[in-house]
């Protein structure tokens, strides 16, 4: 099996050493180039080297790790975040649907990091997600959502989303042109990622809406009408509290 190339990047020497030890211990697959201990020098080594895949620490002096995109002008390589940040910053990363390691790193995690990079047949270019979650991070506002369809990613901007409809282990992205995502995730993974945004609502437990794309909605039929087409469903045990998110 082909060796997967890798730099680490952490201004802690101990953290270096520690993620080192493990990936020797437990991912004989990869080969180890270098290890860095700021953006700067792991810009100039990844250029030197070529990695697969490079470990990055979220907080490092001088530059954050998501600030990367800053020195190249494609990621072609794969990018596992290493961070011992808070929940609001990894939902940034499911966000931003890019990979991560919570510091203390989890064994079996980094084996299944490491295994997931192995199977890319090829690396795409992730300069987009690194984007969206160093918007996420930096502003601590959600603006948009990384969606992954049929292998494709796409930034989707939040304002124009008019609802997600589950449908068994997937969900439908409704947006204001018409256009409607397919995504492989359930519909508590976005009732997560949405937790803080006042504009949306899971009013049944097949749907979350969004109430600026609002029409109207029927209380007899507990049906919600909206901007696109869409009509969502209203649980009954919804509707008294789906009418103080209305006027809140």
């Amino acid at each position: 099996m082909k060796k997967i190339r890798v730099i680490l990047v952490d201004d802690e020497e101990s953290a270096r050493d520690v993620l080192e030890n493990l990936l020797k211990r437990f991912c004989p697959d990869v080969e180890l180039l270098d290890k860095c201990s700021n953006l700067e020098s792991a810009v100039e080594s990844i250029k030197r080297n070529s990695p697969d895949l490079v470990f990055l620490d979220i907080q490092m002096p001088n530059y954050a790790g998501f600030e990367i995109v800053r020195f190249f002008e494609k990621i072609d390589f794969s990018i596992i975040f290493v961070t011992a940040y808070d929940q609001y910053a990894l939902r940034a990363f499911e966000i931003a649907a890019v990979d991560y390691l919570l510091k203390p790193i989890d064994i079996e995690r980094l084996k299944a990091s490491v295994d997931r990079v192995a199977k890319i047949e090829e690396t795409k270019d992730y300069s987009e997600r690194f984007s969206v979650l160093g918007k996420t991070m930096e502003s601590n506002e959600l603006e948009s959502i990384i969606v992954i369809e049929k292998g494709f990613q796409e930034v989707v901007q939040l304002k124009d989303i008019v609802a997600i409809e589950a449908q068994e282990s997937y969900c439908f992205l409704h947006t204001v042109s018409d256009r409607k995502y397919t995504v492989s995730k359930n519909l508590k993974h976005f009732e997560r990622l949405l937790a803080d945004s006042p504009v949306f609502f899971r009013t049944h437990k097949s749907w979350i809406i969004q109430k600026t794309h609002i029409l109207n909605y029927s209380k007899s039929l507990g049906g919600i009408n909206l901007v696109n087409g869409t009509t969502a469903k209203l649980s009954k045990y919804k509707k008294s509290e789906f009418e103080a998110f209305l006027v809140g």
